[in-house]
């Protein structure tokens, strides 16, 4: 496989939502229906994004687009679809999704980072990373952010 998605919850943003090429994966499995819409999770390897179960230098490209929310309802849709963030934690989570989907980036691999503004701003999101972003959109809520895995 040349492709992983680190958090691939129902696979919203997917044209193809069965790319040939790509590694489907989230911490979870599930299939329900909340407030009358369908949710399915179902991905093809179980796995945490702080501790991704592949080698070293695996993929060309990562897809990691992690949880956003801090706060959201027991019941709440978007939890349901979009996973939470723990409040406490956030901030490592994040920092070490970002480590984990650089180390199984090949060299010169690229990182594309989905993130919406809802309750964390993408600001603090680039404070607790490392890594400089190469190119994506600035304007909106909604962000699209593309990293490459420089040569060590």
């Amino acid at each position: 496989m040349k492709i992983l998605d680190v958090c691939c919850g129902s696979r919203m943003f997917w044209f193809d939502k069965k790319n040939k090429d790509t590694v489907y994966m989230d911490i979870r499995s599930e299939q329900f229906e909340l407030h009358g819409k369908k949710v399915n999770v179902s991905p093809d390897v179980i796995g945490d994004f702080r501790d991704i179960p592949f080698d070293n230098e695996t993929f060309y490209q990562v897809v990691f687009d992690p949880p956003h929310l801090k706060w959201a309802g027991e019941n709440s849709i978007m939890r349901a679809q979009y996973g939470q963030l723990e409040k406490e934690t956030w901030k490592d989570d994040i920092a070490q999704g970002f480590h984990e989907c650089i180390r199984v980036l090949k060299t010169n691999g690229t990182l594309v980072f989905k993130w919406s503004d809802c309750q964390i701003n993408v600001k603090k999101i680039l404070e607790v990373i490392p890594y400089k972003p190469l190119y994506g959109n600035q304007r909106g809520t909604t962000h699209w952010i593309v990293f490459m895995k420089e040569e060590i």
